[in-house]
């Protein structure tokens, strides 16, 4: 599992991308300091909340669980975080490549 710095260094390197949420909007994020913002959102999202819900997928995965969507990670901006995560390779797809964003 990559570091909470090396993780914030690619959010950094993609911010300004367009995402999707679960049910298809758009977003894109800007970096500021420590906090992540998310242009459909007024509050950010901070390194530390980064770095639970690192913690979170990592004790998931090491359990054997798929992260298969943002309920999975359990914090707040998940539904911003996971797609994220996902694109950017920090959350690996199902076996199947099925991805299922509404799984609990």
């Amino acid at each position: 599992m990559q570091t909470v710095q090396d993780v914030w260094a690619l959010l950094q390197g993609h911010a300004g991308e367009t995402f999707y949420i679960s049910k298809g909007l758009p977003f894109c994020y800007q970096i500021r300091g420590g906090e992540l913002f998310v242009d459909r959102r007024s509050k950010s999202i901070t390194i530390s909340t980064v770095a639970n819900a690192l913690v979170r997928i990592q004790e998931r995965e090491a359990a054997g669980e798929l992260i298969t969507g943002p309920k999975k990670i359990g914090c707040y901006g998940a539904s911003y975080l996971y797609p994220v995560f996902l694109q950017l390779g920090i959350i690996h797809l199902p076996p199947d490549g099925q991805l299922n964003f509404y799984s609990l």
